[in-house]
């Protein structure tokens, strides 16, 4: 069939679309006459009968692959247009220009023949509805597809290949640069160099990236940062230490000195993902110097691991927190092996921790495994870390010491090293300026403007170098060694100083025990694990709780017995209270203490004392005889009861026998049981 028979006068209603596109930005940029080709192909739509009016040239897509649609506009602008049966003729150079998706290329297809859209490229028409031309247009979308394939598998067989010897170069991270034989070395710049040790310091001494930024911060210390800029790629640029950089740093094993390919994987479609190191393409450890170990890498990533709450496994430690609880993160149930959970309870000067078990209430909707105070158990664990510590102590505070002091000196040294770098440059811009012919006014500004900025720069990094002198404490004095071997020492007194904080003592407790296993039964077994494999067992007593965690004093045990025949409780905790007694706790006697006071020791209350000389409080009146509150007054102006005063309260001799007759219209007893419950559980506790 001639081609031009395939064209009816319905096609040329239609508009004709012709699609250009290149695959990268550098074919764009560099490949002028495959562009221009693919805007003179409209010339044959002109040839077939469509004005220039009619010719849509639909080019958004240059620079983009056809791999997918996935951010081609103009594709999936050219495939709506088509679906909308708005084009007559689809025009492009050759087909792997359309897509180099066999999905993508089959679904316009489709759309093309539902909407008898013609398909055009240098060689022929096609009429997707024909067989032949359908079959014809799969197989050479197909051909563009695994054209695409080969060449992609060429040129990343050829990197690969190139990656096993270590010879693939990529943009390298701050602290490293290429030498003139194109190996990879240290950064010659002493600041960078200061800088990026600086961090992997700070961490094995926070063992926290947040807490690593904030004291890098602190310490005024700017962190190197190479850009991958397109205009500036390559270059290093200094910035304040965030928490995204730290983290980068602590990640990257190009710190540990391994050169690797193929660490992340990202499909279309499929969300970026890092790869196991055993699914690595290429892993080269002690491939180039390095500012940290491997195995001081792994350990980095293990604490990170044991900080992140939201990818840490359920059976994981949780990292050192603000919290009191001694054994946060360490405590094993005896009875399942999950580890505990917390909860404080807090009151007006203290916070009680309680261990707890939640696993089968959380999952199972049951009982809780063990609910487990902590107080004294922390107190036991606390002890037996005081007696673990021997004099071997000192030694290590020495060390601790020495540690202390070099850090101190890496930050003194990065300070002077930046103010020294802002000096050159400032010195710099001023030669410039100064060898600035006066006659060139434009340059002279703009030379002149730079050197103010390195000026502010320089004054802005004094400033800082100067507010780090003041602020920091130098480990230098004979009187702060002496202090710390003293200290030392004394690892009890450590312990309990007021400016050791709950963080600091569960760091040096992970650094004795690996975990504690607690089991509550008759008493509190406490199975204590030490770093090492050496096991200790505890046996501790359950909790005292009220009067027997605190018991009142004989003496105020006697003024409660003394009070009790003639005051209710409420009466007694005032009058205690004027005299100057304190409950056990401290605090101000109330009702509630006297009443714990008085029962264990078998002290009887004016309820008692109430039942057994007859004496009925009003609620208990009204129950007894079935009347109303307004009854009792109108027996009580009537001189049918006698009301008698004890303490604060009214109360009532119990009359006996039959009850007076009521008049006609009282309302029945069961009015008073429609009182308020606070009101009720009051008047029925005077009885």
């Amino acid at each position: 069939m001639n081609p031009q028979e395939k064209i009816n006068p319905d096609h040329l209603r239609r508009k004709a679309c012709l699609y250009i596109r290149q695959s990268s930005l550098y074919q764009t940029e560099h490949n002028q006459e495959s562009t221009r080709r693919q805007y003179d192909f409209q010339g044959r739509a002109r040839a077939l009968g469509w004005s220039a009016e009619r010719i849509e040239i639909i080019d958004e897509d240059q620079g983009l692959s056809g791999a997918g649609a996935v951010a081609r506009p103009g594709f999936e602008r050219l495939a709506a247009e088509v679906g909308l049966g708005q084009v007559g003729l689809v025009l492009c150079l050759e087909v792997s220009r359309l897509a180099r998706n066999s999905t993508q290329w089959h679904r316009l297809l489709e759309l093309c023949a539902l909407s008898e859209t013609l398909l055009m490229d240098e060689d022929a028409i096609y009429d997707p509805n024909n067989f032949n031309d359908r079959l014809i247009l799969g197989l050479r979308g197909t051909m563009s597809e695994a054209e695409l394939h080969f060449l992609k598998a060429r040129m990343q067989g050829g990197k690969l290949n190139k990656a096993r010897r270590g010879e693939l170069k990529h943009v390298l991270p701050s602290g490293f640069v290429y030498d003139a034989a194109d190996k990879v070395v240290l950064d010659p710049d002493r600041q960078v160099r200061e800088a990026i040790g600086q961090i992997f310091s700070v961490f094995e001494q926070t063992r926290s990236a947040w807490r690593t930024v904030r004291q890098l911060d602190q310490a005024g210390i700017q962190i190197p940062v190479r850009l991958r800029l397109q205009s500036r790629v390559g270059e290093i640029l200094w910035s304040h230490p965030t928490l995204s950089i730290i983290l980068n740093k602590l990640k990257n094993p190009a710190y540990a000195g391994v050169y690797f390919f193929g660490r992340t994987r990202q499909r279309p479609g499929v969300r970026y993902a890092v790869l196991p190191i055993e699914q690595w393409k290429v892993f080269l450890p002690d491939a180039h110097p390095g500012y940290i170990t491997w195995e001081q890498y792994q350990r980095n990533r293990e604490v990170l691991a044991e900080n992140s709450v939201r990818f840490r496994s359920k059976q994981g430690p949780t990292p050192p927190r603000e919290g009191p609880a001694l054994l946060q993160g360490q405590a094993l149930c005896g009875k399942c092996g999950r580890r505990m959970t917390l909860r404080y309870e807090s009151s007006v000067n203290t916070t009680t921790p309680t261990y707890v078990c939640q696993h089968l209430a959380k999952e199972h909707a049951r009982k809780y495994c063990q609910v487990v105070p902590g107080r004294g158990i922390d107190r036991a664990i606390a002890q037996a870390v005081i007696r673990a510590m021997t004099p071997e102590a000192a030694q290590a505070a020495l060390g601790v010491f020495d540690e202390l002091r070099r850090r101190h000196a890496e930050v003194d040294a990065m300070h002077q090293t930046q103010v020294e770098r802002a000096r050159q440059e400032a010195r710099l811009a001023e030669r410039q300026f100064l060898l600035t012919s006066p006659d060139n006014r434009l340059v002279a500004e703009t030379l002149e403007k730079r050197w103010n900025d390195k000026l502010r720069a320089l004054t802005a990094a004094e400033e800082a170098y100067a507010s780090w002198r003041q602020t920091s404490v130098e480990p230098m004095a004979e009187g702060t060694r002496a202090r710390v071997l003293e200290l030392a020492q004394d690892f009890e007194a450590i312990w309990n100083h007021p400016q050791t904080t709950a963080r600091e003592r569960k760091r040096m407790l992970r650094l004795l025990i690996e975990d504690v296993t607690l089991t509550r039964g008759e008493d509190i077994c406490v199975q204590i694990r030490w770093r090492g494999g050496a096991t200790e067992q505890l046996h501790l007593p359950p909790p005292k709780i009220g009067t027997e965690a605190r018991p009142p004093s004989p003496a105020l045990i006697a003024a409660v017995a003394a009070l009790a025949p003639t005051q209710p409780d409420e009466r007694i905790a005032e009058i205690l209270n004027e005299r100057g007694w304190t409950s056990p706790t401290g605090k101000a006697l109330n009702f509630a203490v006297i009443s714990r006071i008085r029962r264990p020791h078998g002290i009887p209350g004016c309820q008692e004392r109430m039942r057994a000389s007859g004496l009925l409080s009003p609620r208990a009146l009204m129950l007894q005889y079935g009347i109303s509150s307004r009854t009792v007054q109108r027996w009580e102006e009537a001189d049918w009861i006698k009301s008698v005063h004890y303490g604060k309260r009214v109360v009532y001799r119990d009359p006996g026998g039959p009850a007076p007759r009521q008049e006609g219209g009282e309302k029945s007893a069961n009015s008073a049981l429609l009182k308020p419950k606070s009101e009720a559980s009051r008047t029925d506790g005077e009885a």
